[in-house]
């Protein structure tokens, strides 16, 4: 799969796709939002300006990929590194404490942002034209860019926690690169090393 995004007029980027890059990559992104979950619509007779501040969970989701997706602000499973176990207890606490009462009042709209963003990738995949041989060119504006880059992300994200990836398996010399095509994991590490190199020609091709 070696499709790489290049710059287009206007602060785009255009990459052609064959029909399985552009099946694979609407099958991640449908995957990516029945993971995130729908989104809560108000009720009948709900005031939908009431929905706009509905107050989310408290506690970090208990699925692994979910809880990379949303990590914990102050620490905790997920949070910035050295946040919670470098601290004393009390201190901790506190900080386990600041991170429920941030997600309570953030995550609602994280995810959100997030399905927008998966949408985004469906949405225009959908819309491509296929050619007589079944691939297509993917062209975006600058805002489906920025959409692509971070559901790019999220897609690693969740695919490296399932595969519970480390920085070290990540280099050429790593685990990853050298996998027998016995191993069951192969088709997803291969998915994960190509979401790589398109996200990383996507931030490529935006560069002034």
């Amino acid at each position: 799969m070696a499709g790489h995004f290049e710059a287009t007029p206007g602060g785009g980027a255009a990459v052609a796709l064959d029909e399985v890059e552009i099946s694979i990559l609407r099958s991640l992104a449908v995957q990516l939002l029945e993971l995130i979950g729908p989104g809560d619509q108000p009720a009948d007779g709900e005031d939908p300006l009431a929905a706009l501040f509905a107050e989310g969970p408290s506690k970090p989701p208990t699925d692994p990929a979910l809880a990379r997706l949303f990590p914990d602000a102050y620490g905790g499973p997920g949070g910035p590194e050295g946040a919670a176990g470098a601290v004393k207890p009390e201190e901790e606490q506190e900080l386990l404490e600041r991170s429920a009462e941030f997600r309570r009042f953030t995550e609602v709209d994280l995810r959100s942002g997030k399905r927008d963003d998966a949408l985004a990738v469906v949405r225009t995949l959908d819309a491509l034209s296929p050619a007589p041989d079944g691939g297509a060119v993917l062209t975006l504006t600058g805002d489906e860019c920025l959409s692509w880059l971070r559901s790019l992300n999220d897609l690693r994200l969740t695919i490296g926690t399932r595969l519970e990836v480390s920085d070290e398996d990540q280099g050429e010399e790593g685990s990853l690169y050298r996998l027998p095509d016995s191993d069951p994991r192969k088709p997803m590490v291969m998915a994960y090393l190509w979401l790589g190199a398109l996200q990383e020609s996507l931030v490529e091709a935006l560069m002034p």
